[in-house]
C-alpha cells in the first residue's frame, strides 16, 4: 500500500502541472485517477484554498479583516457563496459585516435552489439558538471576533497555540481547528512553519491504517512526520520522479491530506485492504472545468515568481 501512496502524489502532481501547462487530457494512465476526483498533492493548488487565498490577500491587511474573511469563507467552504455576498455588499470587511444582512442574501441563494455550503468539510452548526445553520454561523463569526480572537492568533507562538485558539469555540472541533489555523497562516497575520504541527483527520487516520497495518503504538502524527522527512529518500526508492510546487517539499499538511486522498484510492485499487471505517468506494467523478487559472501562492512562500517564470516560458514561442 505504501507505494501507491508517492504513486498517487506523484501522479496526482503530474496532472496538475499538466493541466496548468494547458495540455490536452488525458494527463495520466491511471484509471482511477482519470476516473474519480482527488484534491492536489498540496493543500494550496486546490482550487477552493487557491480562492481563499486569494481572497485574504485582495482586501485589507490588517488583522481584524484577515481573521474576519478566513473565518467568513471558510465556514460556507463555497466560492459561490463568497461571491454573493460580495456582489451584495461590496469589499468584504468587518465594517460590512452584518449577521442580519448577511443571513438574508444567503436565505435568499437557498431559497432560489442554491447551496451555500460545500460538502468538503463538515461543519457542525454553533449553539447559537438561530433556527439556520448558516445564521449560527455568521454568529460564531461575530463572537469570535468579539472575543479578541483575531489579536489572540496575531499574538500566538506558535502554530499549536493558533490551533488551541480556534479549538476553545464552540463546534470547532480539532481537525476543522487545525484546517483553520493553515489557512489563517496562509496570511500575512502570521508565518509559522507548515511542518511545526498536525492534526490527522479521521480520513488521514485511515489511510495511515492501510498503509502501516501494524504501527505498534506509533502515532499518526509520528507517521505523518516521516513521510515529510523521508520522502525524497522514498521517490528514489520507488523510482519516482515527483515534480514539486514550484520547489516547494511536501509539508505536513500535505501528507496528511495525501493519506486520506490514499484511503480514497484503495477502496478502488486495493479494496481488500482494511482502514478506519466502513467506507469502500468514491463519491465524486473527475470532472475538469477548463485549465485552472495560474496559481497564487502567499507571498512568503517565495515561489510566484516561479510560477511567473514558468508561465512565461511556456506562452513564448519557440
Amino acid at each position: 500500500m505504501l507505494p501507491s501512496y508517492w504513486h498517487l502524489a506523484a501522479e496526482r502532481q503530474h496532472v496538475y502541472h499538466a493541466r496548468l501547462r494547458g495540455e490536452p487530457g488525458p494527463w495520466t494512465d491511471d484509471a482511477v485517477l482519470l476516473k474519480y476526483r482527488f484534491t492536489n498533492a498540496y493543500r494550496a493548488a486546490d482550487r477552493v484554498s487557491q480562492d481563499l487565498i486569494r481572497v485574504a490577500y485582495e482586501g485589507p491587511q490588517d488583522p481584524e479583516n484577515l481573521v474576519m474573511r478566513v473565518l467568513l469563507f471558510r465556514f460556507f467552504n463555497k466560492p459561490s457563496t463568497w461571491d454573493s455576498l460580495e456582489s451584495r455588499f461590496g469589499q468584504i470587511t468587518t465594517s460590512t459585516f452584518d449577521v442580519d444582512a448577511y443571513s438574508k442574501v444567503l436565505d435568499a441563494k437557498i431559497a432560489s435552489g442554491d447551496r451555500v455550503y460545500s460538502a468538503a468539510y463538515i461543519v457542525p452548526p454553533p449553539p447559537f439558538g438561530a433556527a439556520r445553520k448558516h445564521r449560527n454561523h455568521l454568529l460564531l463569526i461575530e463572537h469570535m471576533m468579539r472575543s479578541g480572537v483575531a489579536a489572540q492568533v496575531e499574538h500566538a507562538g506558535t502554530l499549536r497555540q493558533v490551533f488551541e485558539t480556534i479549538l476553545a469555540f464552540p463546534s470547532l472541533g480539532p481537525f476543522l481547528s487545525y484546517q483553520l489555523a493553515i489557512d489563517l497562516n496562509y496570511t500575512s497575520v502570521i508565518d509559522f512553519d507548515e511542518n511545526d504541527f498536525v492534526v490527522p483527520g479521521p480520513g488521514a487516520r485511515s489511510g495511515i491504517a492501510k498503509c502501516f497495518p501494524q504501527l505498534n503504538g506509533v502515532s499518526a502524527e509520528d507517521v505523518i512526520r516521516w513521510m515529510v522527512d523521508t520522502q525524497q529518500v522514498q521517490f528514489d526508492q520507488e523510482g519516482i520522479e515527483f515534480d514539486d510546487l514550484f520547489g516547494r517539499s511536501l509539508t505536513l499538511i500535505d501528507c496528511q491530506n495525501l493519506f486520506c486522498e490514499t484511503d480514497k484510492y484503495a477502496r478502488v485499487m486495493h479494496p481488500n485492504v482494511r482502514g478506519v471505517g466502513n467506507r469502500n468506494r468514491i463519491k465524486q467523478q473527475f470532472a475538469p472545468k477548463g485549465p485552472p487559472t495560474r496559481p497564487f501562492f502567499p507571498p512568503k512562500w517565495g515561489i510566484n515568481q516561479r510560477v511567473s517564470d514558468r508561465s512565461s516560458a511556456l506562452a513564448t514561442p519557440t
